[in-house]
């Protein structure tokens, strides 16, 4: 016999979870680990169509990491890169090559931990921000590129246009 607190007690952990606002609401675009993997095969390929050994990241609108992909032959320090822009991405909500500039121009404050290269964009699927993706181990504009295949391969845009 099945006690009713085995059952009770899991979906009472749900409900409070949802309740609490750490689950996605309903109807809340969310970002797949199939799509983070679908755009880092994109990217991938991308870099090595142009023989770049590249660290690859996709994170959810959290900053949290849904899946990262080293290379052979790319840096250890490409690692904590790409973590640093998708870190700028998620807190300035724009590309880290633009918060780059910006900071550069002085219009805005340095963000602890930030990064200014290029190679991090944010993720928008259906309008709506998702996520954010980053690459790390060619030039700043080479690691947008492979960024962009990776959006692009989802069907995803960076809502910016870069």
């Amino acid at each position: 016999m099945i006690s009713h607190n085995i059952i009770r007690k899991p979906l009472l952990a749900v409900a409070l979870i949802a309740g609490l606002g750490f689950a996605p609401k309903e109807g809340e675009a969310q970002l797949t680990m199939a799509q983070a993997e679908t755009a880092i095969d994109a990217a991938e390929a991308e870099a090595r169509a142009n023989n770049w050994n590249l660290t690859i990241l996709v994170a959810d609108a959290e900053g949290v990491p849904v899946y990262l992909r080293r290379m052979d032959g790319a840096s250890a320090r490409t690692s904590d890169i790409v973590t640093r822009k998708v870190h700028v991405v998620i807190t300035t909500g724009g590309a880290s090559g633009a918060y780059g500039q910006a900071l550069a121009a002085g219009t805005v404050d340095s963000i602890p931990g930030g990064i200014h290269y290029e190679g991090g964009l944010p993720i928008y699927m259906d309008g709506e921000f998702v996520g954010a993706m980053a690459a790390s181990g060619a030039r700043g504009s080479e690691d947008a590129q492979v960024v962009r295949v990776g959006l692009a391969a989802i069907g995803a845009t960076s809502g910016s246009g870069t």
